[in-house]
């Protein structure tokens, strides 16, 4: 199979090239490489009749692995195909870096203070007062903490730094704050994007290396669940070292709704994401939640109008998953997909998804539990 990098393709005169990008078109219209048309993958059989025979065809995905068996079936057609090597990702990678030996100093900062800017004023209502409310409503920070900030490179965790520095500057509450990130062994690409990334931000990253996608590489099940345990007890174990006693990890809206339906329709119980847990492991440690009340839509939107690119999923190992533009959903996804249907349906579900863990009725449910304690309705039903 031909491959050709993103160096070698910007060289190539245009007239001999057709570029198809297969990712979804939301990630289409958020940036592309110039000149390529959009095909995604789940419509690329039914259209690329379309694609001209005269020109090389180079196909693009997010990391340059999905994009291989588009161009087996092109070959197969009959078309003169390549893969772009690295996908979409590379091509990230190299503008990103392009652009921050290019740019001074004084611009550079200036764009910092501009993204700063559109956090407190243009998103104020919906970033950073579900923030502050929050932050005041389950009492997440608190004086005298010492936070490590947990960095995974996507654009909650990249916000939410962005919020605790703002809040460093204008909160009332004096505290510190340790930008923390750990690489587990990211792909080399993701590892320079987020690095710049927290460059043209502003943010001072403390960062520690672990060996953890090595470990799960050859686990069959549940490797991602493994992962994420690992991940966890990892920063922790760092934070700790580190003086910190709180860790913050940036869950937003989303997942905590999307966690109650998974719950309620997968497991058979009601439960969510927490805004603040104890740690059971590490004596005096807590974890808190940030972006406990902000959407996603709002996250994306701050993103997008900053014309920022984050990383989407950083694991070498998923290189398939639906996130990267192919491959089967999960179950979240699958929530994703359900709470989208019902924002068309009313203005209101998301909201009272929410507060259905915040308003139970104890006298209306058959049973409930707290750690051994079993409660059901027979017990005092009698009685009352």
């Amino acid at each position: 199979m031909k491959e050709i990098t993103i160096e070698e393709l910007e060289r190539k005169k245009k007239r001999e090239c057709c570029i198809v990008d297969l990712r979804p078109r939301e990630q289409y219209a958020r940036g592309t490489f110039p000149g390529a048309i959009c095909i995604p993958m789940e419509e690329f059989d039914k259209r690329k009749a379309e694609l001209p025979k005269e020109k090389t065809i180079c196909l693009l995905c997010h990391t340059g692995e999905r994009s291989r068996e588009y161009v087996e079936q092109l070959e197969k057609a009959g078309y003169d195909a390549v893969n772009i090597d690295g996908g979409y990702r590379s091509y990230l990678k190299l503008s990103l870096s392009r652009y921050m030996e290019k740019e001074s100093e004084e611009k550079r900062q200036e764009k910092t203070k501009e993204i700063e800017r559109s956090i407190i004023k243009k998103y104020r209502k919906s970033i950073w007062r579900p923030f502050t409310k929050a932050l005041n409503e389950y009492q997440l920070i608190q004086e005298g903490d010492k936070v490590a900030v947990c960095i995974s490179g996507g654009k909650d965790s990249m916000l939410m730094a962005k919020l605790i520095q703002e809040l460093q500057k204008h909160g009332k509450i004096p505290f510190e704050a340790v930008f923390l990130v750990m690489n587990p062994g990211y792909n080399a690409d993701n590892w320079k994007i987020i690095q710049d990334n927290a460059k043209l931000l502003g943010i001072p990253l403390t960062v520690f290396e672990s060996r953890i996608f090595d470990t799960v590489a050859g686990i069959e099940r549940n490797p991602c669940y493994l992962c994420a345990r690992m991940r966890r007890g990892y920063l922790y174990a760092k934070a700790k070292e580190l003086g910190c006693n709180k860790i913050a990890l940036g869950h937003h809206f989303d997942d905590v709704i999307e966690t109650i339906l998974m719950g309620m329709l997968y497991s058979g119980k009601i439960e969510t994401m927490m805004p603040k847990l104890h740690s059971q492991h590490f004596a005096g440690m807590e974890l808190i939640r940030p972006l406990y009340l902000i959407k996603e839509e709002a996250i994306k939107a701050w993103r997008d109008s900053n014309g920022l690119h984050f990383i989407q999923c950083a694991c070498r190992f998923t290189e398939n998953c639906v996130s990267c533009g192919g491959g089967r959903g999960s179950k979240r996804d699958e929530m994703k997909a359900l709470i989208a249907q019902f924002r068309n349906t009313s203005d209101v579900i998301e909201t009272n998804i929410f507060n259905s863990v915040r308003n139970i009725n104890l006298r209306t449910v058959i049973g409930y539990h707290k750690d051994e304690e079993y409660y059901n309705f027979l017990d005092d039903y009698e009685v009352r």
